[in-house]
This record gives structure tokens, C-alpha cells and sequence, in this order.
């Protein structure tokens, strides 16, 4: 049985809560470092430069400038060739995870990615994907774009405050049974022109090197 994929896209003109990251020291692949979110997606996409955090905290955005949920749209169609694929085992599951997409859209790009479990037992996915503290569990709010030449990380735009927040990403059921394909996307602050490559870093999937922005 396929998995209900909640499906949502920026609405040119709507603030979202896009991340751009500062300075991340020490920038492993796989995580850490030091990042910040930004709440308006106009001085997000025009400047992703910017101080870090200290405590990777969230900045507020001013009455109004949350993009209603209601206003969302389909999400974007899948590119539909791999640019980048992954082996990865969790719980003693065989997952295999395809990149089909990367796409930059003005002040936009959008990651779309397939996993498919390729064993023989259910997935139990949980919340492993997701961003647990900003209320987004069941979501792949966890996956990041992380762009080492400038040393700096790009979660999933977001919408809403607390319990409140949506991701413009995917949503997803618990589990993906076995031999099940599971469509995903989310969407971030696209990086400057010049950045023609990056690292995908997604939860128990592992990181994704140097993958081509079209």
C-alpha cells in the first residue's frame, strides 16, 4: 500500500520560513555546526549569508507573514531520472533511496527523492525523517542541503509557529512496507547562482555528495 504523501509548494509572493545557514565550524559530512532560520523568504533567498546562532534558535517573523496553509498547491512533478542514489539498511531493512531532482526555481529549489524498501520486512520509519521539536515528525523536515564551499546548511521552508509550523515537504504514514516506492520532495532557500553542486543529508539515509542543481 502506497503512503499518503502530503504534498504542498511555495506560493510566489507568501513569506516562508526559509533556513539559511551561517558559518558551520567543524562541517562534518553527516551534521552539526551552527545554523539559524530565517522567517522571510524575500531576505532569506536575496542574502544567505548572515550571522549563526549560537543555540541554532528561531527567528520570529512579524504578524502576516506566515503563508496560510489553505494557500498551498500540488506538489512539484518529479523530474523522474536519478542523479544520485543510496544503499542504506535500517532495522535490518533494505532501503534504497534515488534522487530524481534538484531544481532551482528563482529564489527557490526543490529536492525530489524516492525510497524504496527493497527487503522483505516494513520499514518503521517513526519520525526518523523529521524536525520532532518544530512539531514536524511525520515529515522529511529533517532532510537539509548542506553547501561545504561556503560552509553553510538550508533546512525545509516553513510555514506557521508551534504546534502550528507545516513543512513544504512531504508528510508521510509510519512505515513503508516492503517492496513499496515512497515519492517524497521539500522544498529550501536556493543557494547563490555560483553554487552548482551540493550535499544532501538525509536522516538514516546518510549524505549525498555533490549533487547537481538543475
Amino acid at each position: 500500500m502506497r503512503r499518503k504523501i502530503a504534498v504542498a509548494v511555495a506560493v510566489p509572493g507568501l513569506a516562508l520560513a526559509l533556513t539559511a545557514c551561517g558559518a558551520l565550524d567543524g562541517l562534518q559530512p553527516g551534521g552539526g555546526g551552527q545554523e539559524r532560520q530565517a522567517r522571510s523568504a524575500q531576505a532569506e533567498a536575496a542574502e544567505t549569508g548572515g550571522e549563526a546562532s549560537r543555540d541554532g534558535g528561531t527567528e520570529t517573523a512579524e504578524p502576516g507573514d506566515q503563508a496560510s496553509p489553505d494557500t498551498r498547491a500540488s506538489a512539484p512533478v518529479q523530474q523522474g531520472t536519478v542523479i544520485a542514489t543510496r544503499a542504506a539498511k535500517a532495522e535490518g531493512t533494505e532501503l534504497t533511496a534515488d534522487i530524481t531532482g534538484l531544481k532551482r526555481q528563482g529564489r527557490l529549489i526543490t529536492l525530489s527523492w524516492t525510497i524504496t524498501n527493497t527487503g522483505d520486512t516494513d520499514w518503521s520509519m517513526s519520525s526518523s525523517m523529521g524536525d520532532t521539536p518544530a512539531y514536524l515528525g511525520l515529515t522529511v523536515a529533517g532532510v537539509s542541503l548542506v553547501d561545504p564551499a561556503n560552509a553553510k546548511r538550508y533546512r525545509v521552508a516553513r510555514t506557521g509557529e508551534g504546534s502550528d509550523t507545516k513543512c513544504v515537504c512531504s508528510a508521510y504514514e509510519n512505515s513503508i512496507d516492503a517492496g513499496e516506492v515512497a515519492t517524497m520532495y521539500a522544498t529550501y532557500a536556493a543557494p547563490p547562482p555560483d553554487v552548482q553542486k551540493i550535499n544532501v543529508e538525509m536522516p538514516v539515509l546518510g549524505v549525498f555528495t555533490d549533487v547537481p542543481i538543475s
